[in-house]
């Protein structure tokens, strides 16, 4: 079975967009589904709903994997399970390091999704000479000091970084000058990286935030329609009861975080 190291996917050199990339995993994930539920075709409107797009946008992620289906009958799944896996590069091993295995990194390497989407867990690694030897879901840490030679020896190019984020981009240079083309980011930090590598950031605190901010929406649009209130009039008459700011300032008002915060924000 082919390294992660000397084969890398297609899909950039065939011209195929990021956003639809980015799509391809939520396709596969259905189409597994469908495919453990021994489902032989399936229509581009019922996967469409079942990786949480239209189908329009279905169809024309796929035109660029040369997948048009059949008119009448749809797409052959296990055809297309090869496919989108094929164009992931997930058809091959892909070792991966994971850097910093506090309470995120030993549960990310007891996460079994890994294994079964092609990618195996090479190494867990921490910067705590106590961590060094135990075993975690099976596989013993090692030291930092090693992380060089471990790149090298399991021909790794994908590394996850789950450290402190005042350690990270530490981290990160290490992971390049060794050979590592491709990091997953959990730690808090974004991080610099030079052209040829990628970054893919996952943080929990953000997606969350989101969240509450979708949450904060409902509960303001569910306290208006009880209310009858038009939120909409209700921030113009404010606005318009600011007095102007004096000719020539620029932006007096409270302090904040990050500085002085204008009495008004431009829209």
């Amino acid at each position: 079975m082919a390294t992660g190291r000397t084969h890398r996917p297609a899909t950039r050199s065939r011209g195929i967009p990021e956003a639809t990339v980015a799509r391809l995993p939520l396709y596969l994930r259905a189409l597994t589904a469908l495919s453990e539920r021994s489902v032989p075709t399936v229509s581009s409107e019922e996967l469409a709903a079942a990786a949480g797009v239209n189908s329009a946008k279905l169809r024309k992620d796929f035109s660029y994997l040369g997948s048009y289906g059949t008119r009448g009958v749809g797409y052959d799944v296990e055809y297309l399970v090869y496919q989108i896996s094929r164009e992931l590069g997930l058809t091959q091993d892909w070792p991966v390091v994971i850097v910093g295995i506090g309470n995120l990194g030993a549960a990310l390497a007891g996460y079994g999704g890994f294994a079964s989407r092609g990618f195996r867990v090479a190494a867990l690694i921490d910067a705590d000479p106590a961590m060094t030897g135990r075993p975690v879901a099976g596989i013993p840490v090692q030291h930092s000091d090693d992380l060089e030679r471990i790149i090298d020896e399991d021909g790794v190019s994908i590394g996850v970084i789950a450290t402190p984020a005042g350690v990270a981009q530490q981290v990160c240079d290490r992971l390049v000058a060794a050979g590592v083309t491709s990091i997953l980011n959990f730690a808090p930090t974004v991080l610099s990286v030079p052209d040829g590598v990628d970054v893919r950031k996952v943080d929990l605190s953000i997606e969350l935030q989101i969240l509450a901010f979708h949450e904060q929406r409902k509960a303001g649009e569910e306290s208006n329609a009880e209310s009858g209130t038009d939120t909409g009039a209700d921030a113009e008459a404010a606005v318009a009861a600011v007095p102007p700011a004096p000719r020539g300032a620029t932006g007096a008002g409270r302090k904040g975080p990050d500085g002085d915060v204008p009495a008004v924000m431009p829209a």
